[in-house]
């Protein structure tokens, strides 16, 4: 019984082996099958690289090249500054907006208005500066108009001052519109001083006040020196008044509205009752400079 159980495991055991054996071979036969196959590419490959390099000249040296570029396809420096201002002037347009060295420019040819009247009281306003001593503003800060209830007024203006250098300088009413009523189409004046070193606003009478164009108003709001404030233009009114939506603080009227060329086109002359954002500009026509001469007033190109 022993001798049969030792038969079996034995070949068993010999069958293992004579498999191991048998796997070893086939196995070693493979590699070297894979490896001959590698060494002809390998060979193949060097060969090519071989013939490529024996086809080119060989240089004894490196050849070096510069890492800085060239801007021979680059504008020049002019036409970029063209470039940039083309860019400017049309953000300008499409946005409204205007240099602000030239807005500051402007606020100074703006003065503090006030009038003193047989009340002893004072009121103020503003008024824009043509040149030669002249000066635009509102009729009803020079000029005392009928009261609210529409009956006349024993009121009388005394005398109307500007404010120069810090200093009243007298001003004389030289022509008004034919407005008894503030907010009016003939609610405007000319003054004069003697000749001012102000710098004079070039007028526009012919400004169309399309809708949404840009305009900038400059006024001495609440008496508290010039102040700038923007807005777009809303449309003509049935007396020929022009709304917009900008500042119509008190102190205001008489003061400049300007297109977006810094030209005057209009006055600011009143607000609706109870909105200080609601406001009534009076365009500028010729006959408000009837009595300047051609020569003292700068009108636009």
């Amino acid at each position: 019984m022993v001798s049969r159980r030792l038969a079996f495991s034995s070949s068993v055991i010999a069958a293992a082996l004579s498999c191991y054996t048998l796997g070893v071979v086939h196995s070693r036969h493979d590699d070297a099958a894979v490896r001959a196959s590698y060494d002809a590419k390998l060979d193949a490959i060097r060969a090519e690289v071989r013939a490529e390099s024996d086809r080119k000249p060989r240089t004894s040296a490196v050849v070096t090249a510069g890492t800085s570029g060239r801007a021979d396809g680059m504008p020049s420096a002019a036409a970029r500054a063209r470039m940039v201002a083309e860019i400017k002037d049309q953000l300008q347009s499409e946005m409204g907006l205007m240099p602000v060295t030239l807005l500051r420019d402007r606020r100074s040819s703006f003065v503090e208005l006030y009038s003193y009247d047989t009340f002893g009281k004072t009121n103020y306003g503003t008024a824009g500066y043509l040149g030669n001593g002249y000066f635009i503003t509102v009729k009803h800060a020079v000029v005392a108009l009928r009261d609210e209830d529409e009956r006349a007024t024993t009121r009388r203006i005394t005398s109307v001052k500007v404010m120069y250098r810090g200093k009243e300088i007298p001003a004389k009413v030289i022509d008004t519109g034919d407005a008894d009523v503030e907010v009016h189409s003939g609610d405007w004046a000319i003054i004069r001083t003697r000749e001012l070193d102000l710098p004079p606003l070039r007028v526009d009478s012919a400004f169309a006040y399309d809708f949404a164009d840009p305009i900038f108003r400059l006024g001495n709001d609440y008496s508290k020196g010039i102040i700038l404030s923007t807005g777009y233009v809303g449309q003509r009114t049935p007396n020929n008044l022009v709304t917009c939506l900008t500042d119509g603080h008190p102190g205001v009227s008489g003061g400049g509205v300007l297109n977006g060329s810094g030209q005057l086109v209009g006055i600011p002359i009143g607000r609706m009752q109870g909105d200080y954002r609601f406001s009534f500009i009076l365009p500028l026509r010729e006959e408000m400079f009837r009595k300047i001469p051609q020569s003292a007033l700068q009108t636009a190109p």
